[in-house]
């Protein structure tokens, strides 16, 4: 069993007990979060209506910061250069159920 989710403008493949990082969510550490589910598959039947409904319910292991992006600006014949850095905050979260069925119970 497997279950499409969305968080932060993107949308992932998960299944119990699965660990991932997704964009920051506001939620401490240790706790609990529920994400919207797009779609469920259960032995190869993709359910579609029902998946709005199905709670996807994760648990947030930690909050960090990713890889170091570098974004050069250039423009030619004109001295122009700019470099910038940036690190997107991140969560890493670890899939508990999908639809009360547990990691444990697969």
């Amino acid at each position: 069993m497997y279950a499409i989710v969305k968080t932060g403008g993107k949308q992932y493949k998960v299944a119990p007990g699965d660990i991932l990082s997704v964009e920051k969510l506001d939620v401490a550490t240790g706790e609990q979060v529920e994400l919207e589910a797009i779609c469920v598959v259960n032995d190869g039947k993709v359910e579609l209506e029902d998946a709005a409904a199905t709670k996807v319910v994760a648990t947030v292991l930690e909050q960090f910061k990713g890889e170091k992006q570098l974004v050069f600006k250039f423009k030619k014949r004109k001295n122009y250069k700019k470099l910038q850095g940036h690190r997107q905050k991140l969560s890493r979260i670890k899939i508990d159920s999908i639809g009360g069925v547990a990691a444990d119970a697969q």
